[in-house]
């Protein structure tokens, strides 16, 4: 199974690390792309982290190495798309084929993760229309005017809407990713003690 990860400069540095890891461990495919980046490239990230300011706090994360090139993405050959935080999708959004990317998983009915500020990506592709969904809560307003329903869970909560899967932010790991399996259909079996 290929997962697709849209990723860019100041991705919410866990919300594309550990996600990446993640789904490999348990045997995925996961494509990293950036627009205007090859494989072997690096994107910036940023560690957002929560102080009891009134938003986010931002501090300079790790060098993030994508293993594929954004100009050679064929959306039909991947299952899911994952879609990373941070202050990347303020921009990506602004891509033509990147909007063209979203909207191809979002019509086929693939699954679509989406966690933090990825949503951005999913009200500007026009994907949200009657879907109900979560993210980060500075986030709501977009979410709202995209015509989809913003539904408020603890940051380290998940929504899932059919085949879309959001949480508010990278505390929510944990349960996000649980729930992208599921609806992955991967199942995860421990041995009995």
């Amino acid at each position: 199974m290929k997962i697709l990860m849209l990723v860019g400069d100041y991705v919410e540095d866990y919300e594309v690390m550990v996600p990446f890891q993640a789904l490999q461990m348990v045997g995925l495919t996961v494509h990293a792309v950036c627009p205007g980046k090859a494989a072997g490239e690096q994107v910036r990230t940023a560690v957002h982290d929560f102080d009891g300011a009134q938003t986010y706090c931002e501090l300079r994360g790790h060098n993030f190495t994508l293993n594929a090139d954004f100009d050679k993405v064929r959306p039909e050959e991947y299952d899911a798309l994952c879609i990373p935080g941070g202050r990347a999708p303020e921009y990506l959004r602004l891509n033509k084929r990147v909007i063209e990317i979203i909207r191809h998983f979002a019509e086929a009915g693939k699954p679509i993760a989406a966690i933090c500020h990825g949503p951005q990506l999913l009200t500007a592709a026009g994907v949200l229309k009657g879907k109900i969904c979560t993210c980060y809560p500075a986030v709501a307003p977009d979410i709202v005017n995209a015509g989809a329903t913003y539904v408020q869970v603890d940051l380290d909560q998940a929504y899932v809407d059919g085949n879309l899967v959001t949480a508010p932010a990278w505390p929510a790991h944990p349960v996000w990713l649980a729930r992208f399996l599921d609806v992955l259909g991967v199942r995860i079996e421990l041995p009995k003690r």
